[in-house]
């Protein structure tokens, strides 16, 4: 499945409508990026220059401008322009025409243009749209558009604002079409088959890396690339939260984190699951894992319109402190370890983030007042819990240092209740075995 030109043109239109007449917009792709020497890494068009265009190529910059009434808008595409001799080395370009034929662009220009013509676009618009301060190389250029249109026009018909183009096309992005959400779908499928391959493939002395090139099978047999670097951490190792050097082997005994999914269509999920190398759970480790699956399934139900996005934490914290409390980790009163956050050395991090086109999306949590916003239907978010109890922790008992446990789903917000997109890999330690003692 993919969107098609339809779904990118109705995101144009949104936009055009929310700026006013006689504006302009511009947003450009990201940079190609060098890895060493004379080597890139493989290039992963802008999200939210994507989100409006559809187009994948580098180089690339967008302009949309509204007429006087606001009634109407011109949607132009600056991009490369076709070379045989590039392409025989880089591969297809659409091309000038490939802009407007495949892309539906009123208007395309060669991108080596686009500091002739952006200026008379420029000239007259009352307000002009960017995304200020994400790169400071276009920051540059556009001030450098502004002040060649206002000696042009000396000193009459250059926009007297400049807004935040991203201050409205990352609230466009918070709220999931049911084709956005059918493509995460897609990538959460895939997703929970490689984790399901992972608990069965597992096995003691394992190095980490091995591990993960079973999740990366299943993502590229799908099609997809890793959505963000893959954590697996074995042992101690997933006690250090953003874990991605992946060199060590598994240990009898120990259980694996893995925090890993793919990106589909440009669509991102996001799956952590923690099970024991050797297929079976101790008793330590069942205790904690309890208690983390037990918050994430309350935090997932509290996945309700209208309730503040920072109510899955809140109950989150709850049940992880009194599970503490119950085996002994900490000591004292539930409510004044909440309130000092005494819980932070074995729990330091959020339940959950926007996700979509990137892995941590774009959005504001709060609204215009600081509050904490609430859900609204279309809204997706990841439900994280977990518990880290450091290796060189002195003040818990030996038999439980250097045990770290995540369980992370992907969760989209509707009218009737919350709907898990990552269901399809296990996560309670009755399952979780089974499926391990089925492997070959």
């Amino acid at each position: 499945m993919k969107l098609s030109q339809a779904d990118f043109q109705e995101r144009r239109d949104r936009l055009a409508e929310q700026m006013g007449p006689n504006s302009i917009a511009i947003i450009a792709t990201s940079p190609e990026v060098m890895r060493n020497r004379d080597a890139d890494y493989k290039f992963r068009t802008d999200s939210s220059f994507f989100y409006l265009t559809g187009f994948a190529e580098p180089e690339a910059v967008a302009v949309i401008e509204t007429d006087q009434t606001g009634q109407d808008y011109t949607y132009s595409l600056f991009c490369r322009e076709r070379n045989r001799e590039m392409e025989i080395w880089n591969g297809y370009r659409a091309g000038i025409d490939g802009a407007i034929d495949e892309y539906e662009a009123d208007e395309a220009y060669a991108i080596d243009l686009l500091d002739e013509e952006i200026t008379t676009k420029i000239l007259n618009k009352e307000k002009l749209f960017y995304r200020i301060g994400q790169r400071a190389d276009f920051d540059a250029k556009v001030s450098t558009w502004i002040r060649k249109a206002d000696q042009t026009g000396r000193g009459f018909g250059v926009p007297a604002k400049l807004i935040q183009l991203d201050q409205i096309l990352d609230e466009m992005r918070v709220f999931k079409s049911s084709k956005e959400i059918e493509l995460m779908q897609i990538a959460s499928n895939i997703s929970a088959e490689a984790h399901s391959r992972a608990m069965q493939k597992v096995r003691p002395e394992m190095m980490e890396y091995a591990l993960e090139a079973e999740l990366n099978y299943i993502f590229g047999q799908n099609g997809c690339v890793p959505a963000y670097n893959s954590i697996v951490g074995g042992g101690k190792n997933a006690c250090i939260l953003h874990y991605v050097e992946n060199n060590k082997s598994l240990k009898e005994g120990d259980l694996v984190l893995i925090d890993a999914a793919c990106e589909y269509e440009y669509y991102a999920s996001d799956i952590t699951r923690t099970f024991p190398v050797n297929g079976k759970f101790s008793p330590e480790q069942k205790a904690l894992y309890q208690v983390v699956l037990d918050a994430q399934i309350a935090a997932i139900d509290a996945i309700q319109l209208g309730h503040s996005y920072k109510e899955p934490h809140n109950v989150a914290v709850r049940i992880l402190v009194q599970g503490l409390l119950d085996l002994g980790i900490l000591q004292g009163d539930i409510e004044q370890i909440i309130e000092s956050e005494g819980y932070r050395q074995f729990y330091m991090h959020g339940t959950g983030h926007w996700l979509g086109m990137d892995v941590h999306d774009v959005g504001s949590y709060k609204d215009e007042n600081g509050e904490w916003r609430v859900y609204e239907a279309g809204m997706v978010v990841t439900v994280e819990p977990g518990l880290y109890i450091a290796p060189d922790d002195e003040s818990v008992d030996v038999k439980w240092r250097g045990i770290g446990i995540r369980i992370e789903d992907d969760v989209v917000a509707t009218k009737n209740g919350p709907l898990v997109l990552t269901k399809n890999v296990v996560k309670s330690i009755e399952d979780i075995e089974t499926l391990m003692a089925q492997s070959s």
